[in-house]
């Protein structure tokens, strides 16, 4: 019950804030139920005056309540499906940067997670670079086999850890409330939601699975001759500290660095759009946050791609399931675009399929009156997202955040080439991977993953059955002689029963003076 009240009251303190900064104006009323809708209003009276655009006066509130909540709005603004497009679109242009921690501060961590003084580990470390939420970067000299060698140094916050739990304590009891004040809201799985984010962020703090991150994407890529990643430095990483390789490049959104580099503009927004699909659909591992900032050119003209805290994963079925619709929408074929979301279990079967191809047709037809630069293949998956919603498809973290990703990864690619022919450029990858995985080879590949499943189920029978008898035995032995209870167990429950009311009696009163106080002010 404490821990409840404690939750409660770190929750209304983070909606004032956010109120009081007008960071509630972000959102969309009209697609929230009546009662939130009038929440809504009420909260936005307590706004201060000020100026500045939504994402500004977002970023100031998020700012003021930390480390947790900036990650937090990040993360929404991969779940448009969640805070609406137009909130998502300025989330967007949240950055993730938080004053830096002292450099005294950064050694100290790095020499507890080495074991080493810094002077052993580097031949200089510098004062911090840029400082995020949950880690800062420092630029620094090592000796190598083959010479000195300039390195980059990842550095966690300290304290964060510690933050950050009590954060998603409150944001996971917040998410309770949504669901059961607002029945409709459970199709957006707030509760996976905040679950999804403290993965990520557990992922993110660990500097060593950033790490195999980055070996994991390199492995994947060593044979694309225009991509590549920096390399992890091993002995110099561990959970609070992750070293790589220095990367030196112009970045993509220094388009006049560009031009005076003598890179072909056009050439590089074909190899954003085709590297991601690549990583996304051949390989199934993909770098889930490729803004501008974390993408370079290097001096070969590759691209390169830094900060892999947020990594999007696809099976096999998701990987077909992307291949199939964006091929289907190029020969306009709704039917099999149809088809494929009822193969994949992600719209219920009661639906009728042509009722839902002839949805998708509404969204796929006007884009062929178009010209090709003009088609957005990101905002094609937003109207498909929105139509599926039409038809009770449950909200797939995953795709939403490969969506996310395209938006902000066609974003990037029309930004170096405004006249970029988004489907000759992602054609040739789906077509590939499509021949390779559903054409004839391919058929008899699954034909064998399913004939090794099928001989490792038949191996396991005898267990199973043996599980399945003992199981039976017990459930006609508890139904012959129901479940008893010892003296101590009975005892127990009463203990938990009467501390139950106990704090319920607390609460109330609790509640009851609160009330009164508040009267007395009001009549004072």
């Amino acid at each position: 019950m404490i821990g409840s009240i404690v939750h409660l009251a770190r929750n209304l303190r983070a909606g004032f804030i956010l109120a009081r900064e007008g960071a509630l104006g972000l959102f969309d009323p009209s697609a929230l139920p009546p009662s939130a809708r009038l929440a809504l209003r009420l909260a936005r009276t307590i706004e201060r005056r000020q100026t500045g655009d939504g994402a500004a006066r977002l970023s100031k509130a998020l700012t003021r309540l930390g480390p947790s909540y900036v990650k937090f709005g990040q993360f929404l603004a991969t779940r448009p499906d969640i805070v609406g497009v137009a909130a998502a679109r300025d989330l967007e242009r949240l950055q993730d940067r938080m004053p830096p921690f002292p450099r005294a501060q950064a050694v100290a961590v790095i020499e507890a997670a080495l074991g080493r003084p810094i002077g052993a580990l580097f031949l200089d470390f510098s004062e911090p670079l840029a400082a995020a939420s949950i880690a800062q970067v420092h630029k620094a000299r090592i000796h190598t086999p083959e010479g000195e060698e300039t390195v980059a140094v990842k550095v966690v916050r300290p304290g964060v850890r510690e933050g950050f739990a009590r954060d998603l304590q409150a944001m996971r009891a917040a998410a309770r409330l949504f669901e059961r004040m607002v029945p409709d809201a459970r199709r957006l799985r707030p509760m996976e939601v905040v679950e999804t984010l403290a993965r990520s962020v557990s992922v993110e703090m660990d500097l060593r699975l950033e790490a195999a991150a980055v070996s994991e994407l390199a492995e994947n890529t060593k044979g694309d001759p225009d991509f590549r990643v920096p390399k992890p430095e091993w002995d110099l990483t561990a959970r609070d500290v992750l070293t790589t390789t220095w990367i030196d490049g112009v970045r993509l959104n220094d388009i006049e660095g560009i031009e005076r580099a003598g890179f072909d503009r056009e050439a590089l927004a074909r190899t954003v759009i085709q590297s991601f699909l690549r990583h996304a659909i051949r390989d199934g591992y993909f770098h889930a946050d490729m803004h501008p900032g974390n993408l370079f050119v290097d001096r070969e003209g590759r691209l390169v791609a830094v900060d892999f805290g947020i990594m999007g994963r696809l099976g096999l079925k998701e990987r077909r399931f992307l291949a199939e619709i964006l091929l289907g929408f190029i020969r306009r074929d709704y039917l099999r675009v149809a088809q494929v979301h009822f193969e994949a279990g992600y719209v219920p079967p009661h639906h009728s399929v042509e009722d839902f191809a002839q949805a998708i047709r509404a969204i796929g037809e006007p884009i062929h009156d178009r010209r090709a630069d003009e088609i957005s293949m990101a905002k094609l998956l937003t109207l498909l997202f929105e139509i599926t919603a039409l038809f009770d498809m449950a909200t797939r973290t995953e795709l939403v955040m490969l969506q996310k990703t395209m938006v902000v990864v066609e974003g990037v690619a029309r930004a170096l080439d405004p006249k970029l022919d988004m489907w000759t450029t992602s054609e040739p990858v789906v077509r590939e991977w499509i021949e390779r995985n559903l054409g004839p080879l391919g058929r008899v590949e699954q034909a064998g993953r399913g004939l090794w499943t099928l001989a490792g189920v038949i191996g396991d029978l005898p267990d199973l059955a043996l599980r399945a008898e003992r199981v039976l035995n017990q459930m006609e032995d508890m139904t012959a002689k129901g479940v008893a209870l010892n003296e101590d167990s009975i005892a127990a429950i009463g203990r938990a029963e009467a501390r139950g009311n106990r704090w319920g009696m607390a609460a109330l009163w609790i509640i009851a003076v609160s009330l009164m106080i508040m009267l007395f002010r009001g009549f004072s």
